[in-house]
Parts: C-alpha cells; sequence; structure tokens
C-alpha cells in the first residue's frame, strides 16, 4: 500500500481560464509519495477535523478516482480533509471479473486505512462515501473492523453513503446484520434505472443488485434509502453523486445529519 499526497488544481486557478469555453475543471497537478502511516498524515493537510473517504468503483484509475474525490468533496462543500482509497482497478471494460477480485482482495489494505485514521488523535468523524463495486470493499471492510473492534470504532465512523451499489442483496443483507450499530449510519442511493448495474446484474446470474433494486426491498434491511429513479434521465445514470446536484445533497445531509 501507497500512501501519497496528490496536488489537484481546482477550477479557475489555471493559469489561463478555461471556463468561457466550458473546459475549466479539476486536474492533477501531481503525486508526492509520503512516508509514514495515514493516520500521521491526518492534520497536516489543513481544514477541518473531519474527514472524507471516497473508494472508487469499476474501471477506475488513480487519476479518475482523485479527480472524483475532488468533484465530491468540492460538489458538497465538505469543510474537512479528503482522502481517496485507490483500489488496483484494471480500468478496462471488460475486465469486471478481475476487478470484482481486485477490490476483494483490497479488503484488509482498506480496514488498515480505516483503523488508522479512526484511532488518530487529530481526526474527527470519518466519513465515507463509496462507489458501484467500492461499495462491497467498503461494507467488507467495515465488517472486519467492527468485528475487531466493535463499538469502541464505531463512534468515530460518521455518514456512510453507498452510491449506486454493486453488491447482491442476500450478500449485502448477511453484512449489514454483522456490522452492528454501523448499520444506522449507512445511506443507499439506488435507481432502478441505473443501467450499469442491470447489466452487472446480468454477469451475475440475474441477481438484483443493490443500487437498482426497489426502495421498499432496501429499506427492509434496515438502512437508510433515497430513491434517485427520477433524477437519472441519462443513458446510464450509474454516476449520479457526482453529475446530479440534488443528490450530492443527499450526501451533505447524511454527512450534517451524523455531526448534528
Amino acid at each position: 500500500m501507497t500512501i501519497a499526497r496528490a496536488k489537484l488544481v481546482s477550477p479557475g486557478d489555471s493559469r489561463f481560464s478555461l471556463a468561457a469555453a466550458g473546459l475549466d475543471d479539476w486536474r492533477l497537478d501531481g503525486v508526492e509519495p509520503v512516508s509514514g502511516d495515514v493516520g500521521s498524515l491526518v492534520g497536516q493537510a489543513g481544514g477541518g477535523p473531519d474527514v472524507l473517504i471516497y473508494v472508487h468503483g469499476f474501471k477506475q484509475t488513480f487519476e479518475t478516482a482523485a479527480l472524483d474525490a475532488a468533484h465530491l468533496s468540492d460538489g458538497i462543500r465538505f469543510r474537512g480533509q479528503t482522502m481517496v482509497f485507490s483500489w488496483p482497478s484494471k480500468a478496462g471494460l471488460f475486465d469486471y471479473a478481475y476487478d470484482r477480485d481486485s477490490a476483494m482482495w483490497s479488503r484488509d489494505g482498506f480496514e488498515r486505512v480505516l483503523q488508522s485514521v479512526v484511532t488518530s488523535s487529530s481526526a474527527g468523524r470519518v466519513h465515507i462515501v463509496a462507489h458501484s463495486m467500492g461499495t462491497m470493499l467498503t461494507l467488507e471492510s467495515l465488517r472486519q473492523l467492527y468485528a475487531r473492534s466493535g463499538d469502541a470504532v464505531a463512534g468515530k465512523i460518521g455518514a456512510v453513503v453507498f452510491a449506486a451499489p454493486d453488491i447482491d442483496m442476500d450478500v449485502f443483507s448477511s453484512s449489514i446484520n454483522r456490522v452492528g450499530s454501523l448499520s444506522r449510519k449507512i445511506t443507499v442511493i439506488a435507481a432502478t434505472n441505473d443501467r450499469a448495474l442491470a447489466l452487472s446484474g446480468q454477469i451475475a446470474g440475474g441477481m438484483t443488485r443493490v443500487g437498482a433494486a426497489e426502495k421498499t426491498a432496501i429499506e427492509g434491511l434496515g438502512v437508510r434509502v433515497v430513491d434517485a429513479s427520477e433524477a437519472g434521465w441519462g443513458v446510464i445514470n450509474h454516476d449520479l453523486f457526482l453529475s446530479n446536484a440534488e443528490v450530492r445533497q443527499v450526501i451533505r445531509r447524511s454527512i450534517d445529519s451524523v455531526a448534528a
């Protein structure tokens, strides 16, 4: 596992403004590997004590994941430090099986990251937003963390948002029952017209993915659910947490409700 600082340039910070041409956007300006552990870095980057960790989904590179984390943090006006946990996706359209195995292989690494951050004296609440295949990895890591430390660490975990979770309903239900009090902090953003998850379900043998299930079915598992089907008017509707302002506000409210 490599720890690094990614320097990003925000829209409007470029020497030559591209806003008039509609091309102004976040960009990655450099990556600096650093020594030490994740916990020692908390508090060094400035901002508030709370930490937002973004876990990307299928077919992502480190660069695209870092940019998505910046878009997310900026879009919800997060007042704290933003981190991205980048697991080794092959970033290919036909590499779904590879990515799924890679995500599951990374669960111990993410558990170590969470353990380091929640036990850091510099960190406040730790909020997590996981997208698509990253939700499977995140839920498994939380299950392991809770099994190891229980409510001793659960109090430091803030909002947990699963955006378009690419995970089987039965697997999700089983894991939710193993995370104790953390289940009350989970919000699922689902859309029945998510075509990426429809394809994922076909690959999985016709099993409905949580992110494409009906709201009532997910609520029966004891978690908060936001049905974003009406917000998705695109072809795919799989990244509404980034592209739709109303869905981003769901994430903002989830964080605020935990902090209140």
